[in-house]
Order: C-alpha cells, then sequence, then structure tokens
C-alpha cells in the first residue's frame, strides 16, 4: 500500500483538514489534523485511525504504525512551539 492510498483512504474516512503519511518499508507514520479529535481519549483518536487501516493491517501491507493526532488549533500550536526551537 502506497503513502498516496493511505492518505485518501484517512481523508475520506475522517474529513481530515490534514493528513502526512511517510513509510520506512511497511511501517508508517501517520499525522492527522481534524475536528474529529476533539473530545476524544487518545485511545479512541488511534482507534479512528486503525479503523479505515484494519484490511491493511490484517493482510500484512501495513507491519506498524506510529500514530500522532491534533485538533486544528492543536496543530496550530504544535507547529508554532516547534518552530521557536
Amino acid at each position: 500500500m502506497d503513502i498516496q492510498q493511505i492518505e485518501q483512504i484517512l481523508q475520506e474516512q475522517l474529513q481530515l483538514t490534514e493528513v502526512k503519511v511517510s513509510a520506512d518499508g511497511s511501517h508508517y507514520s501517520v499525522l492527522a489534523v481534524g475536528d474529529c479529535f476533539a473530545d476524544i481519549s487518545r485511545v479512541r483518536q488511534q482507534q479512528m485511525i486503525y479503523g479505515p487501516l484494519m484490511a491493511a493491517i490484517q493482510d500484512g501491507s501495513i507491519h506498524a504504525v506510529s500514530i500522532r493526532t491534533f485538533t486544528p488549533t492543536q496543530w496550530r500550536r504544535e507547529k508554532l512551539l516547534n518552530s521557536s526551537m
């Protein structure tokens, strides 16, 4: 499964404002930004990402996923904090 496919799946399923996926073999890193992550636990946020990718995880196309989720407000704050370093 390629990066664009994963980004498209997540974008369509979760209506994200931003999604970035990187890969190292079958290990993927997902950064997802969306209002859908507001007021829910980190565990539930991760489940929201895993859900649309479960078929690819089960068939071995995706071996491991590292997930970072943000609301748009949290993401703006994160970018400001990291740009000042």
